[in-house]
């Protein structure tokens, strides 16, 4: 099996679900997508093999195997979830253009190609329209470790004799521009070290591939990261952990149904922030080990602040709650006693699909492009609904599964390019979900 795409389903697809059935049983999560992504492109800086177990197969994940694919690479994908990668002799120094505006991660490959190459032509990336994500801190790392940076239409990064290790402080924790950063410097010369660097799982998890590829790193899990720069990297074999978000997703879909959902293999370290947000909406969640169970007489009572003040539940750098489960958050609370502002600071736009949920019966007020005021519990009614990003189409499913009658979810190869056959997996565990080839 090459890089080419082998996701099942297309973008035209529609998801067509019947709500009021219970989810129950045990399910697994995948690998973690945001963990993935990068872990691909920094096999670019070896040319040694790496094998990587436990990808996720959806859209995300293939575009990135294809876009390491296209400066030369070979990528095989030697089981359903197990990629090889092996980058020997020259590479392109160059992002392909066609590929790279699919996802907002094509930039990730900016790092290694140009510690490896020397430089790099990096077109402007693509991925969700949940407004301005600016690329400036990227751009500035670089430009610290040495590298020439002109920006046009196009963004050409040149460091002919070699990046040089730097201080660097990062003017905001961008999770991509952390990665680059880190994927630049570990061939860099001298040492690194970046203050104010993002410390998500994800990032965590590139630091402990690089390391097992012989990258020196101190301070993996904080904000203030050390990296001392080698001549070469060798290659390694990786398990790449579970999808703290995906575990978040399935909270959510187990809370708004009755019956006892057991995720299997979480990793409870990871969970600290997603579980305390949870909380505050009622949701009530059972740890054994490293399996998380969603118990079936959930009682959603959303918990107000001191003096029965409206509590607010926000979005942060990690490790406050995640941005990407804000949307999550929004549709579990639709069924949750009480009323809660959930504010979303991360990202302009990801909030405004809240119309959708509106449209099935939920009562929320958009106050601006960041805060949603969510009152329930509400009556969910089915209706055609489209998916504009991932977590948005999390959020519709959701609230699909707990509305009364049929909901119609278009656009559906958004929800894919971050959950893996979503559809089979709820039904094996009792959801009335079925797939319309568009």
């Amino acid at each position: 099996m090459s890089a080419t795409a082998a996701t099942r389903g297309g973008l035209g697809d529609l998801l067509v679900i019947e709500g009021g059935h219970p989810l129950e049983g045990r399910v697994r999560v995948g690998g973690n997508k945001n963990g993935a992504l990068p872990i691909i492109a920094a096999c670019l800086l070896t040319e040694q093999e790496c094998v990587i177990d436990n990808v996720p197969r959806i859209r995300d994940v293939e575009v990135m195997a294809e876009l390491v694919q296209a400066t030369g690479a070979d990528v095989e994908w030697t089981a359903t979830n197990t990629l090889r990668i092996r980058a020997a002799g020259d590479l392109t120094a160059s992002i392909d253009r066609m590929l790279s505006v699919r996802i907002r991660a094509s930039i990730l490959l900016a790092g290694p190609l140009l510690a490896r190459c020397g430089s790099v032509l990096v077109p402007p990336p693509g991925g969700d329209v949940i407004g301005r994500r600016r690329i400036d801190t990227h751009l500035h790392a670089f430009a610290a470790l040495g590298a020439d940076v002109e920006v046009d239409r196009d963004f050409t990064l040149r460091a002919a004799d070699g990046l040089v290790g730097t201080r660097f402080f990062m003017d905001e924790p961008s999770v991509t521009a952390t990665e680059n950063a880190i994927m630049a410097a570990v061939l860099a010369k001298g040492e690194t070290k970046l203050i104010n660097a993002a410390c998500e799982p994800h990032v965590q998890d590139l630091c402990r591939f690089l390391v097992a590829m012989g990258a020196e790193i101190d301070g993996v899990g904080s904000n203030v990261l050390t990296i001392r720069g080698r001549a070469a990297l060798g290659g390694a074999h990786h398990t790449i952990g579970p999808d703290h978000i995906e575990v978040a997703s399935f909270i959510g879909l187990a809370a708004v149904t009755p019956g006892v959902l057991v995720i299997e293999d979480v990793e409870p370290e990871d969970l600290h922030p997603v579980l305390h947000g949870f909380e505050r909406l009622g949701v009530r969640i059972g740890l054994d080990g490293r399996d998380l169970t969603v118990p079936d007489d959930q009682e959603l009572v959303i918990r107000d602040d001191v003096g029965g003040q409206v509590p607010k539940l926000e979005d942060g750098p990690w490790p406050q709650f995640p941005a990407d489960v804000t949307s999550i958050a929004v549709a579990v609370a639709t069924q949750a006693t009480g009323t809660v502002l959930i504010f979303e600071k991360m990202f302009e736009n990801r909030l405004v699909f809240t119309d959708k949920l509106v449209s099935m019966g939920a009562r929320i007020v958009l106050c601006d492009p960041h805060r949603a005021l969510i009152t329930g519990p509400s009556r969910l009614v089915g209706e055609r609904v489209e998916s504009p990003d991932i977590r948005a189409g999390m959020a519709m499913l959701i609230a699909s599964l707990c509305a009364e009658g049929t909901t119609t979810i278009g656009n559906v190869g958004q929800i894919d390019r971050g959950y893996e056959r979503i559809d089979e997996r709820l039904r094996a565990l009792g959801a009335r979900i079925e797939r319309i080839s568009g």
